[in-house]
C-alpha cells in the first residue's frame, strides 16, 4: 500500500470489484481512527476525535458516490471532508455549549423559593369592632388584605360590620378571579422575559467568542444592544404589575369612586400611624 496515498490504494480496490462498499467505508474509518495524529484537530483530544468520526461515518457513503478521479486523489478528498467536517463539527458543539452554559445561567435565577401564602388559624370567638370605627373602612381594609383571610374571618368581619356574609365573600371571590387572571398574564410576561433573557446571553456569548471587527461580531453586538434594551422594557412592565388589590380595582367591585376608598384607607392609616411609630 502507498504510504502516501493508503486510502487511495483503498479505493482502488473498492472501483475493481475486490471490495464491497461497506467494507470499504470501514476500512476508511479505521484508518481515520488510527490515524489521529496526522489530522491534528480537537487540541490533541483523542476522544472528541472519536465521537467526531461516530458523526461524521454517515457521511462516507455519500462522499464516496460523489467522488470523482479528476484531478486530486481520494485521499485529498477525504482530507477534504475530513477538515470541512470538523470545522461544522466544531461549531455544532461550541453552539450546544453555549447553549448548555445559557440555560444553565438563566435558570440559576429562577431558583428560588416559592412564596407561599401564610395560613392564618380560623378564629372562631365572634368579632366586635370599637364603636367609633367606620364599618365602611373596615370593608375597604378586608378587601385590601383579602389574599389574607380565610373564608371564616371574612364572615365574622362582614358579621361585625353588619353586612350580609355572603354578599361580602363574593367581593372576595370577585378580587381573587382578578388575581388569578392577573397572574396568568405575569406568568406569560415572565416566561417571554426569561426567553429575552436567553437570547441576551446568546447574543452576548457569541459576540465574546467572535473576531472583534469581523461583520459577524457587529452583528452580534447591534442585536445584544437591542435584546438588551427590549428585556429593560418587559423588566419595567412586569415590575410594575401587582397581585393585590389595588384602591382602583375595590372601588370597581364595590361600585364606588376610587376617591372614596383612597380617602377611607387614608383615615386608617393616619388612626393607627401613632401607634406604630417606634420610640
Amino acid at each position: 500500500m502507498d504510504q502516501d496515498k493508503p486510502l487511495s490504494d483503498i479505493y482502488h480496490l473498492y472501483i475493481t470489484g475486490k471490495l464491497h462498499k461497506k467494507d470499504f467505508e470501514g476500512m476508511i474509518f479505521q484508518y481515520l481512527l488510527g490515524n489521529f495524529e496526522r489530522y491534528r484537530h480537537f487540541n490533541g483530544n483523542k476522544d472528541t476525535w472519536n465521537d467526531f468520526l461516530v458523526w461524521l461515518y454517515p457521511r462516507f457513503a455519500k462522499a464516496i458516490d460523489l467522488y470523482r478521479e479528476q484531478g486530486s486523489s481520494f485521499d485529498a478528498y477525504i482530507n477534504g471532508i475530513v477538515n470541512s467536517a470538523a470545522r461544522e463539527y466544531r461549531c455544532r458543539e461550541t453552539d450546544h455549549s453555549i447553549t448548555e452554559y445559557i440555560c444553565w445561567q438563566a435558570r440559576m435565577e429562577e431558583i428560588t423559593l416559592t412564596d407561599s401564602e401564610p395560613d392564618y388559624p380560623d378564629e372562631k370567638n365572634d368579632i366586635v369592632l370599637p364603636a367609633d370605627v367606620n364599618p365602611r373602612q373596615v370593608l375597604f381594609l378586608l378587601l385590601k388584605s383579602y389574599s389574607l383571610v380565610t373564608n371564616e374571618y371574612v364572615s365574622q368581619i362582614a358579621k361585625a360590620i353588619k353586612m350580609d356574609p355572603e354578599h361580602v365573600q363574593e367581593m372576595v371571590d370577585e378580587l381573587k378571579k382578578r388575581r388569578s387572571e392577573k397572574e396568568e398574564r405575569m406568568h406569560d410576561l415572565r416566561e417571554r422575559l426569561y426567553c429575552q433573557h436567553y437570547r441576551c446571553l446568546a447574543f452576548q456569548k457569541r459576540m465574546n467568542i467572535s473576531q472583534p471587527g469581523t461583520e459577524y461580531h457587529a452583528k452580534m453586538k447591534l442585536r445584544l444592544e437591542r435584546a438588551i434594551k427590549r428585556y429593560r422594557a418587559m423588566k419595567k412592565r412586569l415590575g410594575g404589575m401587582r397581585v393585590s388589590a389595588s384602591n382602583r380595582m375595590i372601588a370597581d367591585v364595590l361600585g364606588i369612586p376610587r376617591g372614596t376608598v383612597d380617602s377611607g384607607l387614608f383615615a386608617i392609616k393616619n388612626r393607627f400611624a401613632p401607634s406604630c411609630e417606634v420610640g
